[in-house]
This record gives C-alpha cells, sequence and structure tokens, in this order.
C-alpha cells in the first residue's frame, strides 16, 4: 500500500478511485466510438480522433499533471451506445467523452463531468423525400441508433401520437445512414451535430438535408464512475478551463467549420447558441 507524508497529505489534494488507479499503474484507459463524424471516429490509419477526444487528451494532460507522472500509458478501447455504461462500470474503460447525453437516468448508474457539447434531436431525410417535420413520419420507416436517447423518444412518440411508425434500431450511425441513403428508411433520427457528420460523409451531401423541429435539447458530458470526486474535480477543471481560456472554441472552429481528415470534409455546422451558453458558464447540469 502505498504511504503519504503529513506534509504531503497537506499539499496534495486527496487522490482516491480511479486516480489511484491510475497513478499505480500509470495507465489510463478511455473508450472512444469509432464511427461518430466528427465527435469521435477514425482517421486514415484507425487512429482515434475527432472533437471530443480532444477533450479526453485534455484530460488526459490533467490527470499526468495532477499525479506529477513523467509518463503515462493511454490505452483505447472501443465502445458502442450499448455497451459503454457497462465498460465503465466494470473497470474496463476509466472514463470516455464521446457523444454520451448527460441525464437524469444515466445519473443514476454513472457520473458526468462538465458539459463540452449541446445538441438537439432531429431528422436526416432525403430532400426529395418530402419530409420536412416529425408529423411526416407517419406511416413510415424511421432508423435510430440502439440505445440512444434518441430511440427512447421516438419510441414514445410512437405510442403517444399514434403514428404507426416502423422503427429500424440500428447498431451505429454508419448503419443508420445505409438504411436511410438506400431507401431502407424515409428518415434518420439522431442528434444533429451527427447528422451533420453523416450527410457531410456522404458521396451526394447535397441529397440530405437536416429537418424537423428538435424533440430535445441535449448536452454531452464525459462519463466516469459514481461517487468518484478526485476524478471529477481532475475532468471538470480540465473542460472549465479549455472553455474559459478559449480553446474549447478553436477546438469546436477545427472541427465544425473547417475541412477534417481523412477526406477534408467540411461539415459547416456554426456554433449554436447553446454551445456558446455551455462554454461561458461551465457546467455539469443536464440540459433542461
Amino acid at each position: 500500500m502505498l504511504t503519504w507524508t503529513a506534509d504531503a497529505l497537506a499539499a496534495e489534494p486527496a487522490v482516491t478511485g480511479t486516480l489511484e488507479k491510475i497513478r499505480i499503474e500509470h495507465a489510463v484507459t478511455i473508450g472512444y466510438r469509432d464511427a461518430s463524424i466528427p465527435l469521435s471516429y477514425y482517421d486514415a490509419q484507425q487512429k482515434p480522433i475527432g472533437y471530443s477526444i480532444d477533450f479526453a487528451n485534455l484530460i488526459v494532460e490533467r490527470i499526468k499533471s495532477q499525479l506529477k507522472l513523467t509518463e503515462l500509458t493511454v490505452r483505447m478501447i472501443p465502445i458502442t451506445s450499448q455497451n459503454r455504461i457497462s465498460l465503465l462500470q466494470n473497470g474496463t474503460i476509466d472514463f470516455e467523452c464521446t457523444s454520451t447525453t448527460n441525464n437524469a437516468e444515466r445519473a443514476q448508474q454513472v457520473a458526468f463531468s462538465n458539459s463540452f457539447f449541446a445538441i438537439s434531436t432531429r431528422l436526416l431525410v432525403k430532400k426529395s423525400a418530402g419530409i420536412r417535420d416529425f408529423a411526416d413520419l407517419d406511416g413510415k420507416t424511421v432508423v435510430v441508433g440502439a440505445g440512444t436517447t434518441s430511440e427512447k423518444i421516438l419510441r414514445r412518440l410512437n405510442v403517444d401520437k399514434s403514428m404507426n411508425m416502423k422503427i429500424i434500431s440500428a447498431k451505429d450511425h454508419s448503419e443508420s445512414f445505409m438504411m436511410l441513403s438506400t431507401g431502407r428508411a424515409k428518415a434518420m433520427m439522431m442528434d444533429d451535430a451527427l447528422l451533420a457528420g453523416e450527410r457531410a460523409k456522404s458521396p451526394h451531401p447535397d441529397d440530405y438535408e437536416i429537418v424537423g423541429t428538435p424533440q430535445s435539447y441535449e448536452v454531452y458530458g464525459c462519463m466516469l464512475r459514481k461517487n468518484d470526486a478526485s476524478m471529477k474535480a481532475v475532468m471538470d477543471a480540465a473542460i472549465a478551463d479549455a472553455q474559459r481560456s478559449g480553446l474549447a472554441a478553436r477546438i469546436y472552429a477545427r472541427w465544425f467549420t473547417q475541412p477534417i481528415p481523412p477526406k477534408q470534409i467540411n461539415l459547416d455546422f456554426q456554433m449554436s447558441p447553446r454551445v456558446q451558453a455551455l462554454f461561458a458558464h461551465p457546467s455539469d447540469k443536464p440540459a433542461s
């Protein structure tokens, strides 16, 4: 067991939980998504990159500084919407920063850092489909990611409004878009920033448009294990400092308003007032 002197205890904040594990192992394990453009996805060398990954890297640097480590091994493990919480809870990953909504239901199982992004849930459709809003989905086939907040919203809407939609649950964003592009689904519901990513990487992005009244406003936070105050403090500080310093705005511009690798596509997705407000006032609260 590691021991501390009285002077060291007085000089350093308590290191417990995940931080203690990282200090002992000199390694941190991060979960990532492999196809959530531009948040967390593969570059041409199959290396995870993206807006969310940049925030994860800021957290890693903060951890390394906090623990005064000269070397810190970073392990990256792919996760999905379905397994991300269980992999965090069982210790396979130490944290994840991808496209996970901070909400009350998930907060019963995990904790969230300060939020680093804000979205609304809308639809991606072919312009030729004639779909302008959710009411136009009556009797149509709609694809949505399995295990996402959008899936829950869509299924509730289907029941509450008696819309007789056929809802397909896809394993990831790429499968969802494939169903839309091949005509198996008439619309794809997801977070608007992710919809912009799927549209941008299409061979014919001008064939698609993002439509519909937002069905929810959500914020993304980095997930960590519950009751892990020292880890959360480090993560919150890394994110808040980036937001207050202007670094977060530069990260946003890099991934949402400029050509991004590997194909140099430009999402042309301007910063929303909700993201601007989040950067001005860092918070770990769910969207209201």
